[in-house]
């Protein structure tokens, strides 16, 4: 019987802690959530798909290659960067361009009035240490 009773309260006491509010959680928080045209979405490209892809300008000469895609530290600006010049990736240097710039037509990722001497112009860019 005293195991009985002492299952009972340590029952009762675990369920009291369990369903009681957290001390350690601090204010609460709230997150906006959005509705997304899922549809719309699903035809989108994927990083792991417009890395690697060259880019060209309006002339549809290849001026550049996608090395990468970078978000910007508020989350809100997306980045390309784009490896330009040099052969097969010796003497190549990377510059930035803002996602926004790109365009997607026919299948190909084009910037609009771009060309390999502006983007030289360009300031190379060099990932952070970690």
């Amino acid at each position: 019987m005293n195991k009985a009773v002492t299952l009972a309260i340590a029952a009762m006491l675990g369920a009291a802690l369990l369903s009681g509010p957290a001390g350690a959680q601090g204010t609460s928080q709230t997150v906006e959530l959005v509705k997304v045209d899922v549809q719309k979405l699903a035809a989108g490209y994927r990083a792991s798909r417009v890395i690697g892809s060259s880019v060209i300008n309006d002339a549809k000469q290849t001026i550049g290659t996608i090395d990468d895609l970078l978000v910007s530290t508020d989350g809100k600006n997306p980045y390309a960067v784009l490896s330009i010049g040099g052969f097969l990736g010796m003497g190549s240097h990377l510059v930035v361009v803002p996602y926004a710039s790109l365009k997607v037509v026919d299948n190909q990722v084009m910037l609009p009035g771009g060309t390999k001497a502006s983007l030289r112009m360009l300031p190379e860019f060099k990932y952070a240490a970690e």
